[in-house]
């Protein structure tokens, strides 16, 4: 048995043993997916990145939210993402309700446009569209309101 207290304990986020990962991964451990995050914290990108994509595979929807947490995590901290990784998350794809959408955010925030894959400047794009679409819809909203409002306050 391990060091590592795999029923949900916090010290998982400080895990930095893939060989060990690996052990718990073939026993079936619940946290697997928060420990993906400590390795994504504590060891390389080579090191992580296999086992990030398997926590991303993990029957347990909220494990399998932390190994996408994980994802993000390493784009922050290395400013890449290893071709696996990349795909993993494009498989899983991106927008509001996605499991993957902050991972793919962090990803298009901390990687550089010029290293990203095709699809994922794609997906720049289109993110950048939709964010100023949404802005410009909020701002007739609100001007509209402030409108109704200043007419109704004539009236009284």
């Amino acid at each position: 048995m391990s060091g590592w207290n795999w029923d949900g304990d916090e010290s998982v986020l400080r895990f930095d043993d893939p060989t060990e990962w690996d052990k718990a991964y073939e026993r079936g451990e619940d946290s697997l997916g928060s420990a993906a995050i400590g390795l994504a914290f504590n060891c390389s990108l080579a090191e992580a990145s296999p086992r990030i994509i398997r926590a991303m595979q993990l029957p347990d929807v909220g494990q399998r939210g932390f190994a996408f947490t994980a994802a993000g995590v390493v784009a922050r901290l290395n400013g890449e993402l290893t071709p696996e990784l990349y795909a993993a998350l494009r498989a899983e794809g991106p927008g509001r309700k996605s499991i993957a959408g902050n991972a793919i955010d962090d990803t298009l925030d901390y990687v550089p446009f010029r290293q990203l894959p095709l699809w994922f400047k794609w997906w720049t794009v289109v993110s950048k569209v939709h964010d100023k679409l949404e802005t410009w819809r909020l701002e007739f909203t609100y001007a509209a309101e402030d409108a109704w409002r200043a007419l109704r306050g004539r009236r009284s």
